[in-house]
């Protein structure tokens, strides 16, 4: 069973910092694309991010390129993203996913 576990979500001002982390298992994580996701209050999801099996091919939304990056520890059955520089625009429920499977979310709230 596909299990997706988030951590690192909170309140933060703008301009500032978060890490989001996201603990897998039940399947090959090594072998997985996977991707971040958000929905912000009232929205539809968002994609946010993508990341190759390998690390080497990652991919951004446009309202989070240069802000946020995705990656991953093989070694460690665990998916990052690192969000810098938020905006308010950027508060909503974080998801990690791989094809239809989805953690149980994350809150990042940014305001001051």
């Amino acid at each position: 069973e596909v299990q997706l576990v988030e951590s690192g979500g909170g309140l933060v001002q703008p301009g500032g910092s978060l890490r989001l982390s996201c603990a897998a298992s039940g399947f090959t994580f090594s072998s997985s694309t996977m991707n971040w996701v958000r929905q912000a209050p009232g929205k539809r999801f968002e994609w946010v991010s993508t990341i190759n099996s390998g690390g080497s091919i990652r991919s951004y939304a446009d309202s989070v390129k240069g802000r946020f990056t995705i990656s991953r520890d093989n070694a460690q059955n665990t998916l990052y993203l690192q969000l810098n520089s938020l905006k308010t625009e950027d508060t909503a429920m974080y998801y990690c996913t791989k094809d239809s499977a989805k953690s149980q979310g994350t809150l990042v709230t940014v305001s001051s």
